[in-house]
Order: structure tokens, then C-alpha cells, then sequence
């Protein structure tokens, strides 16, 4: 038994992973690449807590919904509050929109996001319990051109990781109008169908309708495929704006596909919702997904205000990078090993450190080791043009030893000219 608890505390949790130096530049190259980019279309940065009330979600995500029925982290506080891991972050933008007042700024409010969230659902290839994401918002802006805007920033995120081909599935679920009639027909063609579907769609049929096309049992797949398409039950002021949404993507060059069964799991999406993916015959799950969510504000207790977002699942882009052998462009990586003899130089070393990186010049060194002989190895296994060695007359003399790493040539320079040496012979 304390055997089996001594193995379970060096784990990471079930379905949580550590992400390791090595596989930390994908990451960063994703997260680049979209702030890049999304800054370029005019988004600002927003961070929300990890942490939200529970009400926050159950109101805004739907009840029934699985991310509320069954993959919520939720804990008592020690004053009684309930609060929940953020499992997705548009409900909590939206909640700081309203907080902060954000009304009273320009329109449309545009803000992307990146960072942890947290689902407890079965876990697979790409998908986690902890995952990270990177989303987009426009807040404040009804017309079509939003959706637009928001598709294109992630579709080239996603082009320019080299991870397209992308296609992108695209629905309308019609407003609160067109809707009404469209579930009903919807729930009668089901009812003569409830001997056939899963146990979750037969309490969906009850509670949730639309989430029945959402259903991924295979039974449940199939029966799907004749169910009555939403897009029959548009509206004419619906029908004019998915119209208009498709006409953009075509003057913008944006590869899609009706998919007249995309749904998205979440209650809080009308009119326009999308999913990407990578455009091959077989595939995973969506690289990015998202959709219009004109209704949220009021489930929050305000008045209706027009918005749409989308998400890009860093794992899963990761994953898929990886699969395809993209290697990532590094940072500028160090070229200049410090090598310390003696506590004196150590101490001085920091400075020196200091100096470099206001130089902008990169910089790797070893505390640990007292040997020239160890530092100078390690200098060379870590591929070092060159090492600075400060040694205990360097300290007294404020002077440094640069050694060519090739050549093993070496001089000694003034600690004030270091600066100018370097970069000369980096040049």
C-alpha cells in the first residue's frame, strides 16, 4: 500500500501532464504565432481568474450540458462559496466585460486569452483535463464581419504553424425566433427514435434537444444523419446574416464546409458556430472551434449583447505539429558560457550576467560546478562558441578571460570593454 501511495505521488495527476523544456518550444511557438497575429487584427490581451463561481458556468453553459453535468472541478470555499476550475473562457470575458464596464468603451471590444482550463473528461490522444488554449472575443459587434474576423485570425494561426491544410465546418443555429419551431420538429422526429439512441440522448430529448446532434455514439451518429437541418428553419433576418457570413469567407479565401449537424456543446451559442480542422479524409478532433453568442450577456442577468469568439486547442496543434516533424523556430539560443572559480567570482559573476543580458547577448552558465575543467566541458557538450572565464586574479584585476570554443585561443579583456568584444566576435 505505501508502496502503491509512493508511486501515485510521482505522477501527475490522470489526464494532467508536465510540459518539459523540449516540448515547451512548441508551445511557445504556438502562443507566439498567435499573439503575433491577433495583435496585428487589432485583439488585446485579457487574463480571467482560474477560478470562477459555479454559477458563473451553470448559467451560462447550460444545465445539461456535459462541461456542467459531468467534467466540472468544483470546490467548497471555507466561507461556502462555490467555485469551479474555468472550463472554458468565454463566459468569464464576458463576465468581465460587464464587471468592468466595458460598455462605455469604443465597439466593438476585441481581446484574446491564453491559458489553463480544466475539463474532467475521459482522456486521449490531444485532449487532457488540464489543457491550454488560446481564444479570441469581439464583443459589441452584431454584423457578420465579426465572424469573419475571428475565423481568418485563427485559420492563419493555424496555416502559418504549418499545420494546414485547414478546413472549417461551419452551421447556423438560428436565433431564439426560428429556433422554437425548428426543435420541435426536431423532438418529433427523435421520439420515433428512442429505442435506438444512447441513454444521454434520451434524457437530451427531455432537456436539450439541440444536444442531440452533438451526440458521438456511433448509433447515435447515423440516426442523426436524417434529422431535420436547421438551416430549413431559418429566419429571414438569420438566413441574411449566415448569407452574408458566407459570402465574406469567399471574398476572404476561407476554405469551408456546411455542416448542417454542427452544433457545439455549449447552450449559450446562436446564429453562427465553426470548427477547424486539419483537411484530410480521416480526422481528429478540431484544432479550433467557436461560434456567436449574442444571448450570454443576458443569461448574466443584462441585456442581449452581440458577440462572437473562438478557441485554438494548444495541445491538439501541438500534437500535430510534432506528428508532422515542424520544428519551430528557437529563440536566439546562448552562444557564451560563464564559467566562476572560486566564491569570489561567483559573486561577482551576477553582475557580469547582468551586464549581457542589457546587452541583449544570451548567456548559460553553471553554478554548481568548481572545476575549470567540468565548466569548460560542459560549455563544450552545450555547443558554446565561447567561454568567459573569471577566475580569482580576473576578479582582483576586473578583468575576464574569452576562449574560443573552436580554436581554444583565448585573451583577456577589461570587464567594461566585455560588451564590445563579444559582439565583435559574434559578428
Amino acid at each position: 500500500m505505501k508502496k502503491d501511495k509512493a508511486k501515485l505521488l510521482l505522477q501527475a495527476p490522470k489526464g494532467m501532464h508536465d510540459i518539459l523544456p523540449e516540448n515547451y518550444i512548441f508551445y511557445q511557438a504556438v502562443f507566439d504565432k498567435a499573439e503575433e497575429i491577433a495583435s496585428h487584427y487589432g485583439f488585446q490581451f485579457i487574463q480571467t481568474p482560474i477560478l470562477e463561481n459555479t454559477d458563473l458556468f451553470t448559467a451560462s453553459l447550460g444545465a445539461s450540458t456535459d462541461i456542467v453535468e459531468k467534467q466540472m472541478y468544483t470546490l467548497k470555499t471555507k466561507g461556502g462559496g462555490n467555485l469551479a476550475l474555468r472550463p472554458e473562457g468565454t463566459a468569464p470575458i464576458m463576465r468581465s466585460y460587464i464587471e468592468h464596464g466595458m460598455h462605455t468603451r469604443p465597439q466593438p471590444v476585441m481581446l484574446w486569452y491564453k491559458g489553463s482550463f480544466f475539463r474532467h473528461e475521459n482522456p486521449q490522444k490531444g485532449r487532457f483535463r488540464e489543457f491550454q488554449q488560446f481564444g479570441l472575443e469581439i464583443i459589441g459587434e452584431p454584423k457578420p464581419i465579426s465572424e469573419t474576423i475571428i475565423v481568418r485570425v485563427l485559420t492563419l494561426i493555424l496555416e502559418e504553424l504549418g499545420v494546414g491544410p485547414i478546413i472549417v465546418h461551419i452551421n447556423s443555429l438560428g436565433d431564439k425566433e426560428c429556433r422554437s419551431l425548428y426543435r420541435k420538429n426536431l423532438v418529433n422526429y427523435y421520439r420515433k427514435k428512442t429505442k435506438d439512441i444512447c441513454k444521454d440522448c434520451l434524457r437530451r430529448l427531455k432537456e436539450n434537444p439541440l444536444r442531440l446532434l452533438d451526440c458521438k455514439e456511433q448509433k447515435c451518429g447515423e440516426i442523426k444523419q436524417a434529422a431535420p437541418q436547421m438551416v430549413d428553419y431559418l429566419c429571414p433576418p438569420c438566413k441574411e446574416h449566415f448569407k452574408e457570413v458566407l459570402e465574406s469567407f469567399d471574398s476572404s479565401e476561407i476554405p469551408y464546409f456546411l455542416d448542417n449537424h454542427l452544433v457545439r456543446g455549449l447552450d449559450y451559442y446562436s446564429r453562427t458556430v465553426f470548427e477547424i480542422f486539419e483537411d484530410r479524409e480521416e480526422r481528429d478532433d478540431a484544432l479550433a472551434s467557436g461560434g456567436r453568442y449574442d444571448y450570454l450577456a443576458r443569461t448574466l442577468g443584462r441585456k442581449d449583447i452581440p458577440a462572437v469568439g473562438g478557441a485554438i486547442g494548444v495541445e491538439r496543434v501541438v500534437q500535430l505539429m510534432m506528428d508532422k516533424k515542424i520544428t519551430p523556430k528557437q529563440k536566439k539560443l546562448p552562444k557564451i558560457f560563464f564559467i566562476h572559480l572560486g566564491a569570489a567570482a561567483k559573486h561577482k559573476s551576477l553582475k557580469i550576467i547582468e551586464m549581457l543580458r542589457k546587452a541583449h547577448l544570451a548567456v548559460n552558465h553553471s553554478i554548481g560546478k568548481d572545476s575549470l575543467r567540468g565548466q569548460l566541458k560542459l560549455a563544450s557538450k552545450l555547443n558554446m562558441s565561447y567561454a568567459l572565464i573569471l577566475g580569482q586574479k580576473e576578479t582582483l584585476e576586473n578583468s575576464i578571460i574569452v576562449r574560443d570554443m573552436d580554436s581554444d585561443n583565448q585573451e583577456t579583456v577589461k570587464i567594461d570593454e566585455l560588451v564590445e568584444n563579444i559582439k565583435n566576435k559574434l559578428k
